[in-house]
């Protein structure tokens, strides 16, 4: 269970605003933190920031929270016509979320990376409210590197995370995840997903998105899983659903092949598997290593190399194995998986390993900082329109 809070929220009623979308990795702990503010501090005016281009636009209003959208500022990655106009978008950005930092009144900024992110700080920055920024992952991006010159209140997922002022608190998990009891949730999360409820399961799954290496892998294998009589979980992202993709079930074993573009309550699914196969963004691996899931990390092989960075603390703990993207192949997922699945002491030393290697309470921490960060401002401002 999720750490008690020692007393309700006494403090005055406060807005804040929560920058960060794109992609779950942002937008999860975003949404976890926001409800463990209304739950801490019912009175508090909670307003999300994002773009329209991101999954903020469904997985936030899902949640119950009010979202405004920006324009959203990406950087080009090569030099062109499109650098020249981030100078002009960036400031358009900028003045609009200065707009809704104006409208909530809001008495403090917290930001979780990602394109949105740079204009609320920067804009926050200009109107004189106060920031907090989480950072996901082992390495941080541009955004937050930004954000934390610009305050003391710098908090990071995994430790060692190369960012000034930094406390280590871990990743904000909605309480869903962070309380789950995945041997008790089984049943019914298989019986939701319309599983065989005794057939070993596999949770595939390359992050909000999708990844390509890994649903060719587990699209090519997935015959052979299902005559090992393995029941397979295949989360392939919204746009990367084929016309092929369809359920079936092999008549000799009865296990059974599910493909779904996309799992709003990824409780369920950690719930009904027995192995993950996925990318290793933050969110992915503390929140499997939350619930005691023994997971298969393929990295993103571009980038930062920051998916193995995040996936280092479970690995070297033995709760999982890592395997380059070029290596995730249908092949390998045909011999190994099986293998890893037949043998549950390793899965249950692998199970065993993961624990305490996530805190389950840093929505909580960041939430009460989150608060008594706005309290000093609406203090000191006396509510005054900015």
């Amino acid at each position: 269970m999720t750490a008690p809070d020692a007393a309700a929220w006494s403090g005055r009623p406060v807005s804040v605003v929560l920058a960060g979308g794109g992609t779950a990795g942002h937008t999860s702990p975003l949404v976890a933190t926001a409800q463990e503010l209304l739950r801490i501090a019912p009175g508090t005016r909670v307003t999300a920031v994002g773009t329209a281009r991101g999954l903020e636009t469904t997985v936030v209003p899902a949640a119950g929270l009010t979202l405004e959208l920006v324009p959203p500022v990406p950087l080009p990655r090569r030099p062109g016509p499109d650098l020249l106009r981030v100078p002009g978008r960036l400031a358009a950005s900028v003045g609009a979320a200065a707009d809704v930092l104006r409208r909530t009144g809001a008495d403090v900024a917290v930001g979780f990376g990602g394109y949105v992110s740079t204009p609320v700080y920067l804009a926050a920055r200009r109107l004189g409210v106060p920031v907090v920024v989480h950072e996901q992952n082992a390495l941080p991006g541009l955004a937050n590197r930004l954000a934390a010159r610009l305050t003391h209140d710098v908090f990071t997922s995994f430790p060692g995370t190369p960012l000034a002022h930094a406390t280590l608190i871990g990743l904000p998990l909605r309480r869903e995840i962070a309380d789950l009891d995945r041997p008790a949730a089984r049943a019914s999360a298989r019986a939701a997903f319309d599983l065989g409820p005794d057939r070993p399961t596999l949770l595939v799954s390359g992050g909000s998105q999708g990844a390509a290496s890994i649903n060719g892998a587990a699209r090519g294998a997935a015959d052979d899983l299902l005559r090992a009589g393995i029941s397979v979980l295949h989360v392939l992202g919204p746009k990367n659903v084929a016309a092929s993709d369809v359920r079936r079930t092999d008549e000799a074993t009865g296990a059974t092949y599910v493909p779904v573009a996309y799992v709003e309550r990824m409780e369920q699914a950690y719930a009904a598997a027995d192995l993950m196969l996925g990318r290793c963004g933050a969110g992915t691996v503390l929140e499997t290593a939350t619930v005691g899931l023994p997971s298969v990390f393929v990295p993103y092989p571009h980038g930062n190399g920051e998916q193995a960075r995040n996936a280092a603390p479970v690995v070297d703990a033995g709760g999982g194995l890592l395997l380059d993207d070029a290596a995730c192949t249908a092949g390998w997922v045909a011999a190994e998986v099986p293998a890893l699945l037949g043998d549950p002491a390793r899965l249950a030393a692998m199970t065993t390993a993961l624990g305490g290697i996530a805190r389950r309470d840093a929505a909580t921490v960041l939430a009460r900082r989150t608060l008594a960060v706005a309290a000093g401002s609406a203090s000191r401002t006396g509510r005054k329109e900015r």
